[in-house]
C-alpha cells in the first residue's frame, strides 16, 4: 500500500506499508537553496545536531537513542540535508519525538570542539592518496560552484567559520526549503500521518518551487597533478560533465556506466585494463548525479610506470563505446545487471525510505524509480552511441597523484 499526502504545513509525505516488518524507517529531507557563506559551514552544522538540544544534553540524547535501539543519522548531501531514523514499530513515537527535538531545538553546542575535530578528521582523510586524487578531481570539475567545496577548500576556510554562520545557515534551511518525508514500515497510515502533523506540522511551510540556482558547468579541459614522494601507486581520475537525472539521457548514462565500469568483473574497463593488460587491481567508472550537474568518471590505481598506458586504455575504451554499437547481448546484460543491483539495494525499509525521499526532494516524484526502470528497458544501442559521442569529448578533467 502506498499513499501520498501533505501535512498541514505543505510538507509532502510518501507512505509505503510493508507488512510484517518489525522496524520502520523515516526520512525527513530539507533542500539546500543557498550557497554557503564559507565552504564547510553546512558540514560543521550537520556535525552539531547530535551535540545537544534544549531538552537533552549530548550524552542524554545518545542515551535515549541507545535505550530504544533507534538508529538516528543526520547527513549532508550535495542538494539537501537529511534526518533519518530506523526503529522498532512500537518505538515510532519515541523516535519521532527525538527527531522533532533535534530538528527544532538543536543548540549547536561544542561548536569550537567540533570545528577542531572536523579539521583533524579532514586532514587525516587527505592522507589517503585516493582521497587526494578524487578531491582534486571534484575541486576542478565543479570549480566556482558549491559542489566544488571539497576538503581542501573547507580546510582553507575553517578559520573564517563562526557559530553565528552555522546558526544562520540552519535557520535559512528551515525557513526556506522544500521539505519531504518518506515513511516505510508496518504502521497504520492515519496513525503515522496524525503524529507527523502533531510533531512536525508546525515547521515552516515547505516551498513549492525551488529557486533557480547556478548550474555546474565545465567549459575547459583541466589536467591537474599532485606529487607525493612516498607513494607506491599512482591514482588517476578522468571525467566529463554529463546530463543529470532531469535529462531524458539519464537512463542512457546509467547503462553506459554499467557497461564501462560499474558492473564489476564483467565491465569493459575491468576486463581490458585489469584482466588483459594487468594494469591494476582497482578500475571502475562512476556516474554521479546532482540537481545542478552531473559527472561521469573513470578511476584506476596503478603502478607509476603504467600511468600513460592506463590513460591510453581509458581512451581506447571511450573510443570504442563512441564508434562501435553495443551488441544486443551486452545491452541486455547491462539492463539485467542494473535491475538486479536495484533489487538488492532497495530491499529494506531503510533503503526504500531513503530512495523515496531522495527523489521527492529533487522534485522528480516519489515514483521516479519505477518510471526509470520502465525507461531503462527501452534504451537502444543507438542511444548509447549517440550519447557517448556527444559527451565523451575533449573537455574533461584529469587528476593524477603520483610519486
Amino acid at each position: 500500500m502506498k499513499k501520498e499526502k501533505r501535512l498541514d504545513n505543505n510538507i509532502d509525505l510518501f507512505y509505503k506499508r510493508n507488512v510484517n516488518t518489525p522496524r520502520v524507517a523515516l526520512c525527513l529531507n530539507f533542500s539546500l537553496n543557498r550557497v554557503e557563506k564559507f565552504p564547510g559551514v553546512h558540514s560543521v552544522m550537520t556535525r552539531l545536531f547530535m551535540q545537544g538540544t534544549q531538552k537533552y544534553t549530548a550524552q542524554e540524547l545518545s542515551e535515549e537513542f541507545e535505550k530504544y535501539a533507534i538508529d538516528f543519522i543526520c547527513e549532508l548531501k550535495q542538494d539537501y540535508l537529511r534526518f533519518k531514523f530506523v526503529c522498532l514499530n512500537e518505538d515510532f513515537l519515541k523516535a519521532l519525538e527525538l527527531l522533532s527535538e533535534v530538528v527544532k531545538n538543536t543548540t549547536f553546542e561544542d561548536f569550537e570542539r567540533e570545528l577542531i575535530k572536523m579539521q583533524g578528521e579532514i586532514t587525516a582523510e587527505l592522507d589517503s592518496p585516493r582521497a587526494r586524487a578524487l578531491e582534486n578531481y571534484y575541486k576542478n570539475m565543479f570549480e566556482g560552484h558549491n559542489y566544488g567545496h571539497t576538503y581542501t577548500k573547507i580546510l582553507d576556510n575553517i578559520p573564517n567559520i563562526k557559530k553565528d554562520d552555522v546558526i544562520g545557515a540552519y535557520q535559512a534551511i528551515i525557513n526556506d526549503s522544500r521539505k519531504v518525508i518518506s515513511f516505510v514500515g508496518d504502521l497504520d497510515f492515519d496513525f503515522v500521518y496524525s503524529n507527523l502533523n502533531k510533531l512536525l506540522g508546525d515547521l515552516p511551510a515547505s516551498i513549492e518551487v525551488l529557486p533557480e540556482l547556478k548550474k555546474a558547468e565545465l567549459n575547459d579541459s583541466k589536467n591537474v597533478e599532485i606529487i607525493k614522494p612516498d607513494l607506491n601507486q599512482a591514482h588517476i581520475v578522468k571525467g566529463w560533465s554529463v546530463p543529470s537525472f532531469d535529462s531524458a539521457e539519464y537512463p542512457v548514462f546509467v547503462l553506459l556506466n554499467i557497461i564501462l565500469g560499474a558492473s564489476g568483473l564483467s565491465s569493459r574497463l575491468f576486463l581490458e585494463l585489469r584482466d588483459k593488460k594487468g594494469l591494476a587491481y582497482v578500475v571502475r567508472s562512476s556516474y554521479e548525479t546532482f540537481r545542478l550537474g552531473a559527472n561521469f568518471s573513470i578511476y584506476i590505481a596503478t603502478e607509476p610506470k603504467n600511468i600513460e598506458v592506463s590513460l591510453d586504455g581509458f581512451d581506447e575504451e571511450i573510443e570504442k563505446i563512441c564508434t562501435v554499437l553495443v551488441s544486443d547481448e551486452e545491452l541486455e546484460n547491462a539492463k539485467n545487471n542494473i535491475m538486479g543491483k536495484w533489487a538488492f539495494t532497495q530491499e529494506t525499509n531503510n533503503q526504500q525510505a531513503m530512495l523515496f525521499a531522495h527523489y521527492g526532494i529533487q522534485g522528480l516524484g516519489f515514483d521516479f524509480n519505477e518510471r526509470l526502470k520502465e525507461r531503462i528497458k527501452t534504451v537502444t544501442a543507438k542511444e548509447l552511441i549517440t550519447c557517448a559521442r556527444k559527451y565523451f569529448n575533449e573537455i574533461s578533467v584529469l587528476s593524477v597523484i603520483k610519486p
